[in-house]
């Protein structure tokens, strides 16, 4: 790190703490969801998208889907991503594609699809693949361009899915990279099911907390009825 740098981080911080100090509260205009070269992300009325997350450009967001704190759906390379029916991206987790001009060995477009009744697990990432229905994804994967995870499968936390890997149907495959580690079990499969349909009632909850046009003027117009000076962050 410069001293450059060092230096004007230590005046932007003792900006902020001055300003904090003198009563002056802050307010964030983010935008969850964002149109990018006239591509405008697409969401049902019961798409939970969390005021912290980024969905940006050609997204498509189905019946009873999540987008969670921190996470980000970007498809702003030309590529699409969709997201399927009561399936979820989780906190802190990154789903996009690849670079505009990029292909596949496979020769099919570098979309990313994630079907029906997936969890993606908090903090991981999906590059350009294709996840089936009934997926169940740990915490901090990782799954690369041109991997296909088939229905009713798991992969345990920490996961590294290499590019053009396939998982079967019914597997459940752990590790980096990803190796198989057992079959399935009848309630493992009917598990994926409902904690997809429970993250969504938890979605539905934080939903109704969150106007649909965003909940940042009213945070506003609190600090200014009680007199705080406030300023734009």
């Amino acid at each position: 790190m410069t001293v450059k740098s060092v230096v004007g981080r230590a005046l932007r911080e003792t900006g902020v703490a001055l300003k904090k100090s003198g009563g002056v509260e802050f307010f964030t205009r983010h935008r969850p969801i964002m149109t990018f070269y006239g591509e405008k992300p697409f969401k049902t009325n019961d798409t939970f998208v969390a005021p912290s997350a980024s969905v940006i450009g050609k997204v498509t967001n189905w019946d009873e889907s999540s987008v969670w704190y921190g996470a980000v759906v970007r498809a702003d390379s030309g590529h699409s991503i969709e997201i399927g029916f009561s399936s979820n991206v989780q906190d802190g987790a990154v789903v996009t594609t690849l670079p505009e001009n990029a292909t596949l060995e496979t020769g099919f477009p570098p979309n990313t699809h994630i079907g029906h009744y997936v969890s993606v697990g908090a903090g991981s990432v999906l590059v350009s693949c294709r996840v089936d229905d009934l997926v169940s994804i740990g915490d901090k994967c990782t799954i690369l361009e041109g991997s296909l995870i088939e229905s009713n499968t798991m992969l345990e936390p920490g996961s590294v899915v290499l590019p053009y890997s396939r998982i079967p149907s019914g597997q459940k495959w752990g590790g980096n990279p990803a190796k198989y580690i057992a079959d399935l079990t009848i309630a493992e499969k009917e598990a994926i099911k409902s904690n997809a349909e429970k993250t969504f009632q938890q979605a539905w909850e934080h939903l109704r907390e969150f106007l649909p046009v965003g909940n940042t003027y009213v945070h506003l117009e609190e600090l200014e009825r009680k007199g705080v000076q406030t300023q734009q962050g």
